[in-house]
């Protein structure tokens, strides 16, 4: 009899729709930022000729720890990174005492791999020092075909303020 194996495990490569926000958990004192990044596919219409895009996705990425200094150091606005991490699914209450889920990837790894240049262009902006951060070639832009998450959260109303108890 073999025993059946799951995994959870998830590699985005996108655009960040804002700086991360950076707070320290009261409770643990422990380190946290969080941001939204944007993913975007399409295929080639062979009828058309042409590249056609599907709708942006939106993701919440949250990190923990000494990687949520190093984020917080070198990831902005705009910039291309690679996040490697799995999908923690939280259940709570919001302040009517509403049952509420939030979908995060929790980051194990963030890797710039292009920065937004002060004028808003994609290039090569000035590196992080750090050994895993560097210039990559440019990717595509993510689009804005919807709200980035995380836009209205306040702290306190949203559970990743709150360390997950796994």
């Amino acid at each position: 009899m073999s025993q059946v194996r799951s995994l959870n495990r998830v590699i985005l490569v996108g655009r960040t729709g804002k700086d991360p926000e950076v707070t320290v958990v009261a409770s643990s004192g422990r380190q946290l930022a969080k941001f939204s990044m944007a993913t975007n596919e399409g295929y080639f219409d062979k009828n058309s000729n042409a590249w056609k895009d599907l709708p942006t996705e939106w993701h919440n990425i949250v990190v923990w720890g000494p990687l949520a200094q190093k984020v917080e150091k070198s990831v902005g606005k705009g910039d291309m990174v690679l996040v490697e991490g799995s999908i923690r699914t939280r259940k709570w209450k919001d302040k009517n005492g509403q049952d509420r889920w939030n979908t995060d990837i929790q980051a194990d790894n963030v890797i710039v791999l292009d920065r937004r240049n002060k004028d808003g262009a994609a290039g090569s902006g000035p590196s992080y020092s750090g050994d895993k951060f560097g210039s990559r070639d440019s990717f595509p832009e993510a689009g804005s075909q919807s709200t980035p998450p995380f836009e209205s959260a306040k702290e306190g109303e949203d559970p990743a303020y709150e360390e997950d108890h796994f």
